[in-house]
């Protein structure tokens, strides 16, 4: 299903890595043309990695649907031609370096005077003001100077999110502040100025933390695939040494968690294990009772009891079982080097999933472009 909702509209980014992708991609799914603007060598990203026959896995997830000119922006002609592009634009997304789009001649502030009906984005590491404005940032440097760094983890340690979880919310967060700013032009006739960081998206999700911090004095403790106030709400292993992560959540479930998981209906009555304070208080002996019975089934035969007891679960699936979870949905999409299958974005329309664009080559439509905006002398 071919989704044309943002059809008609023009978005130009200046963009790499994977901040401002992620916003332009979304916008490319949803019916917008997108033009990429690539240095002459590309987006750095496109060299992340060369595990998608040859493609960046990267880059691949985060600009299907768009089109690519390489341009060098300390020429001239370039910025002139960038010029010319914005003034036809809807949307216009930066992440460059703090400083370097005002530079070139392209601050949002000179571009709002010039074009009242542009919303113009701005993707930086810690936002346009504060002692830290200038500096660069990047996402585990973020993840770090956010505070998720100190509870995420094991006891013994911290551990860095395995995905580029900071990029990743400062482009969710932007593409919902994009997808704002162009309803609320429709009605005034007026864009606006979107400023967003990696520092503070990720800190608005960290908020919880935080309050319990301020106001409660508490310390989340880094407790790794164990819930830190609920008991038991954890993984364990089955004789094969496969995880299961349970979560009980109402003394309703921890009854029959005890009689028809654990074939121990007594234990439900223990006083250590009475009450949620009671299990978490004693949440070593508990795991104990329950790692000795896991241990002599399989995870298939404790899903079964799970799903018999109506307990809540998760299998920890390696990305071998992700692979080939039932529960995928996917796409297929055009790369330079040939198809990707990979798995499908998370919304469907009207019970179906959105076609998706194809991956540009590192500026395949450099000469289109130029033409289109009426330059032809650039080499």
């Amino acid at each position: 299903m071919k989704i044309t909702d943002l059809s008609g509209l023009l978005v130009v980014s200046v963009e790499q890595a994977v901040a401002a992708p992620f916003v332009s991609s979304r916008l490319a799914e949803a019916g917008a043309r997108v033009i990429k603007i690539e240095r002459p060598e590309g987006d750095f990203a496109r060299q992340y990695d060369h595990l998608v026959h040859g493609e960046s896995a990267y880059f691949v997830w985060l600009n299907r649907g768009k089109q690519s000119i390489c341009l060098d922006l300390r020429e001239e002609r370039a910025r002139a031609l960038l010029g010319r592009m914005i003034a036809r634009a809807d949307v216009f997304i930066q992440n460059l370096a703090p400083g370097a789009i005002d530079r070139l001649g392209f601050a949002p502030e000179v571009l709002r005077e010039r074009h009242p009906r542009l919303i113009t984005v701005s993707i930086s590491g810690y936002g346009d003001e504060g002692p830290y404005k200038d500096l660069k940032a990047y996402d585990l440097l973020v993840q770090a100077e956010s505070g998720l760094s100190s509870i995420t983890g094991m006891p013994e340690g911290m551990t860095r999110v395995g995905i580029s979880i900071c990029d990743i919310a400062a482009g969710v967060t932007a593409h919902q502040a994009v997808l704002q700013g162009l309803y609320a032009r429709e009605r005034s006739g007026q864009g606006r100025h979107i400023s967003i960081s990696l520092f503070h998206a990720l800190t608005d999700w960290m908020n919880v933390p935080y309050l319990q911090y301020v106001y409660g004095g508490k310390i989340p403790e880094r407790s790794g695939l164990t819930h830190p106030t609920i008991a038991p709400y954890g993984a364990y292993a089955d004789r094969d040494g496969r995880e299961v992560l349970l979560s009980i959540q109402n003394e309703r479930e921890w009854l029959n968690f005890c009689s028809s998981v654990l074939g121990l209906p007594e234990l439900a009555s223990d006083p250590r294990f009475s009450d949620n304070s009671s299990r978490v208080a004693n949440r070593s002996a508990l795991n104990a009772i329950i790692e000795a019975k896991f241990a002599a089934l399989s995870r298939e035969e404790i899903v079964e009891r799970l799903e018999n007891a109506r307990v809540a679960y998760g299998r920890v699936s390696s990305l071998e079982d992700l692979a080939s979870h039932p529960q995928n949905r996917f796409v297929e999409i055009e790369t330079p080097t040939g198809p990707v299958r990979m798995l499908a974005p998370a919304s469907l329309v009207d019970g179906q999933t959105p076609e998706l664009g194809a991956v540009p080559a590192l500026g395949a439509d450099t000469a289109a472009i130029m033409a289109e905006f009426d330059e032809t002398q650039l080499p």
